[in-house]
């Protein structure tokens, strides 16, 4: 498909260059094969062709399809290319999308990367000769791992690329400059969209081998207070320095967060984990005390639920992302401390029980437990901890009472049918075989009906 898309790319350039113009290979593809990158998106630029022209030579190529040809970008049917012409843009709002396009095919190929972001987002090469274009120096920052924004005046107008500038940082593991942290730091993000903002974060969260950087790169740019304050009201937040070397509530979620990401691809749902794990300790900001002279945090995991709802529901209104990472948040301590006290089944069975993933409450607990400056080899509760969760899958994986066993039982559907099974299931998690619960159920049922046994 690759091959097909690129052929097409040259084709299309074959063609351009017949009619007197020249197209270039632009953005991320281009910084992507530099940097030793995949990147299967194939985005061209075609310049020194009007649109009507551009329109008659891709129509004799296939089959056209107006990706948004009032902002000059094109597409041909069954292809992957991104085909634009040379535009530029003037702010007519504070928002992510409050600008004016304007579509120049002779505004010249400097100008037209002026209107990138980074200087390693404008570099151009040429489809048929390979020569790269690099008016900014971007391929020294991505030698330097730096991000630097292009020109003052375009960088500016649009506020998301603070965050854009954040989220590289932490993909590519690279710094973003001091002019650029200068710059960003006056930028107002607020009329910016929760989607764009989570869009975002979701790169940082699920490509970055440090996800931490974004939230450090908007730290250092001074971009916590409008979108991430919970996340501020974890700088200087103590803990006490035998169990947490690590220093403040900040230091540790960030590094909880980085084990977390190198967990993520074990998770039943990488996404919402790695958004548990960033929000697993907000508790402590509001529990945090000094006790006989030990700063402790006790019921943290549960203090910091409506604290995570309000920080989630500001992003999101994804109610599965929320009940997931607060359900991870109220039981994220408990593996390892069931483990340290050598704890039967019974209290990993109603553990197992309430988490949403008990796969990924396992690896939440390990994050959370490495995450203090340890060594990870030093985590020596995982293997029992797999052991009891094998031995939950086992024990539910058996027969357990169901509603049609009451039925069969001669019971007619009611009200408290719901009661019955709630008993059922308490018994069944406590490792009553159904041969034994059952009994149990049907004498409540007797009992709440006002039969008497014969």
């Amino acid at each position: 498909m690759q091959n097909k898309n690129a052929e097409m790319a040259r084709a299309i350039a074959e063609q351009v260059d017949r009619h007197g113009g020249r197209t270039f290979y632009v953005g991320g593809m281009v910084r992507d094969r530099l940097l030793g990158r995949e990147n299967k998106d194939i985005d061209i630029e075609v310049h020194g062709i009007p649109a009507d022209e551009l329109g008659r030579i891709l129509s004799e190529l296939g089959e056209v399809t107006a990706m948004g040809a009032s902002f000059g970008i094109f597409g041909l049917k069954h292809y992957d290319v991104d085909i634009a012409m040379p535009r530029k843009e003037n702010a007519t709002g504070r928002g992510h999308k409050d600008f004016e396009v304007f579509t120049d095919p002779f505004l010249g190929p400097e100008k037209a990367a002026t209107r990138r972001d980074f200087t390693m987002n404008a570099l151009m090469e040429d489809v048929l000769t390979g020569e790269v274009l690099d008016f900014f120096g971007g391929q020294d920052d991505m030698r330097r791992g730096i991000i630097r924004h292009v020109n003052d005046r375009t960088f500016a107008e649009d506020p998301l690329r603070v965050l854009r500038a954040a989220q590289f940082a932490a993909r590519f593991g690279f710094r973003v400059a001091d002019e650029t942290v200068a710059l960003s730091s006056r930028m107002d993000l607020s009329a910016l969209s929760s989607e764009r903002i989570v869009g975002e974060m979701d790169k940082a969260m699920l490509k970055a081998a440090k996800p931490s950087i974004f939230f450090s790169e908007m730290r250092a740019m001074d971009q916590l207070d409008v979108w991430f304050p919970e996340l501020k009201a974890l700088i200087g937040v103590e803990q006490e320095p035998t169990f947490h070397p690590e220093g403040d509530v900040w230091n540790h979620t960030m590094q909880v967060v980085d084990l977390a990401a190198g967990l993520r691809g074990q998770a039943s749902n990488p996404r919402y984990f790695m958004y548990a794990s960033l929000v697993h300790d907000l508790g402590k900001i509001v529990a945090t005390q000094m006790i006989d002279g030990r700063i402790r945090a006790f019921g943290h995991e549960y203090a910091g639920v409506p604290i995570a709802k309000e920080f989630l529901g500001r992003l999101t209104n994804e109610s599965g992302l929320i009940r997931y990472a607060t359900n991870m948040m109220t039981l994220h301590m408990r593996p390892n401390m069931l483990a340290a006290q050598h704890a039967g089944r019974k209290p990993y069975m109603k553990l197992f029980d309430e988490s949403v993933s008990p796969e990924d409450l396992l690896l939440l607990s390990e994050a959370d437990f490495c995450g203090r400056d340890v060594d990870s080899s030093t985590y020596t509760y995982g293997a029992i901890l797999q052991e009891n969760l094998a031995f939950y899958r086992d024990a539910m994986a058996k027969p357990f009472v169901q509603g049609r066993d009451l039925i069969d039982a001669g019971f007619e559907p009611g009200p408290d049918f719901s009661e019955a099974l709630e008993l059922g299931h308490k018994l069944r998690i406590s490792l009553v075989s159904k041969e034994h619960a059952l009994p149990q159920v049907l004498a409540f049922l007797r009992r709440s009906r006002g039969i008497r046994n014969n």
